[in-house]
């Protein structure tokens, strides 16, 4: 894995990304044959061995896989292990009234943090009681305030949906509806450095002009980059980090587990 350690004359931030985690209210459920409670500990695990200075840990949606308040509750158990603030944002398997009971009390829900020359702007892209994502007016507009606010930063925007084709047939229907709405936001700020999301299970780093598109693998189950159907993937569970540089520039990596076997149960049909 590339080092994500600054030099001493850099005062950049670093951000660990969860996404996907899929917890049941049961702590032995599984998703898929992968028991989800024992993947996510093992990749903060990963993540308190390979970072020892975090600036700020995103969860990216699906925290949840059946929207149980235990399940929100024990994520937040869990990831008090990673020393530094957090930010979590829905995805479709999450209920909001659950996530926003869990959070009560503290900044977890707020959706845009400034760190260091950089703002991270939270979106939520779930429809209540459907898979695909639509980033609805009032998050639109969210967005272009908290742009417009600081022309002078770097921003990083996030969501939980693919807002472009990531290359995955079936996954084609289920992503971002009006992606055009939100690039139409995005293009007209010059200081928006990249794009990042969940809900794929996979790794994604494309370009669009100058912005950089990124997605990142599940601390659960993957799935198989450029399948035609539903299909899972070897590959091990995994977070993505990401150096943020006061100049613009971001370094960013994936990093797996070791030692995670399991025979994945089809008989849980799509996601």
């Amino acid at each position: 894995m590339p080092s994500a350690t600054p030099s001493a004359a850099d005062s950049s931030v670093l951000l660990v990304q969860l996404s996907d985690s899929h917890l049941f209210a049961d702590a032995d459920g599984k998703l898929l044959g992968m028991e989800t409670q024992d993947s996510l500990q093992r990749v903060i695990e990963r993540v308190l061995e390979e970072q020892p200075q975090i600036d700020l840990v995103l969860a990216s949606g699906d925290l949840s896989q059946d929207g149980s308040a235990a399940s929100y509750v024990r994520f937040r158990q869990l990831t008090a292990a990673l020393p530094a603030p957090a930010r979590w944002f829905p995805g479709n398997h999450d209920e909001i009234p659950a996530m926003q009971a869990a959070c009560a009390g503290s900044d977890l829900l707020e959706p845009v943090i400034d760190l260091g020359n950089w703002r991270i702007i939270l979106l939520d892209s779930s429809i209540p009681g459907a898979v695909p994502g639509y980033i609805a007016d009032a998050q639109l507009e969210l967005l272009e305030r908290a742009l417009g606010e600081a022309p002078e930063r770097h921003h990083l925007v996030c969501l939980h949906h693919h807002p472009v084709s990531i290359g995955c047939r079936w996954m084609e229907p289920i992503g971002v509806r009006n992606a055009d709405a939100l690039f139409a936001v995005l293009e007209r700020f010059s200081q928006v450095r990249a794009l990042l999301w969940g809900h794929v299970h996979q790794e994604f780093d494309q370009q669009r002009g100058d912005l950089r598109l990124l997605a990142s693998p599940s601390t659960c189950v993957q799935f198989a980059p450029g399948s035609e159907e539903f299909q899972v993937d070897s590959s091990a569970p995994g977070y993505r980090w990401l150096r943020l540089h006061d100049d613009g520039r971001l370094d960013t990596g994936v990093s797996r587990v070791t030692g995670i076997d399991f025979e994945v149960d089809y008989s849980v049909k799509g996601y």
